[in-house]
């Protein structure tokens, strides 16, 4: 059995996440997510998808970077089209 980093629970089915050199164990992907998701710089949810980067800041969304930075943020786009 292994620790969850977040949570502490001690859990037969834990798992690893390799990234970026570090070795990171959860017990669920709840706590995955809450260790390793980054959080939007506009509305502080954590950014599970794509996201949108602007000059090195992380958003959830396009509209979150317009909001936060009106002037980079009107270049992102939430999806490309096809």
């Amino acid at each position: 059995m292994a620790t969850c980093e977040v949570c502490g629970n001690d859990y037969a089915m834990a798992f690893e996440v390799h990234a970026q050199g570090a070795v990171h164990t959860f017990d669920s992907f709840e706590c995955a997510v809450t260790r390793m998701a980054p959080v939007c710089e506009n509305c502080q949810c954590r950014i599970m998808g794509h996201g949108v980067d602007v000059d090195g800041r992380f958003y959830c969304s396009a509209h979150c970077a317009r909001t936060a930075d009106p002037e980079r943020g009107r270049q992102a786009r939430d999806a490309v089209p096809a």
